[in-house]
């Protein structure tokens, strides 16, 4: 089963957060932000992978999706 455009959406928004610090988070500005990129902030919150609606911080689960994201990003890179 391929990779629906919203998980891919999703996948990016989490390649943005930084694993190695928890005191890092993200803004996706409603109004200057892809709007592929706020609906993806939205389904991550409701998700609760990230602790606002527009970005902020990651939860738990939200450090463990960005790990397995940055490990899936790793294994198909060509570096």
């Amino acid at each position: 089963m391929p990779f629906s455009p919203d998980q891919i959406a999703e996948l990016n928004l989490l390649a943005l957060f930084d694993s190695a610090s928890s005191q890092e988070g993200i803004k996706v500005h409603q109004h200057s932000a892809a709007p592929e990129a706020v609906s993806a902030a939205e389904r991550l919150f409701n998700k609760g992978l990230i602790t606002q609606h527009d970005g902020g911080y990651l939860t738990s689960r939200g450090s463990e999706a960005v790990e397995h994201t940055q490990t899936l990003l790793s294994l198909l890179s060509d570096q």
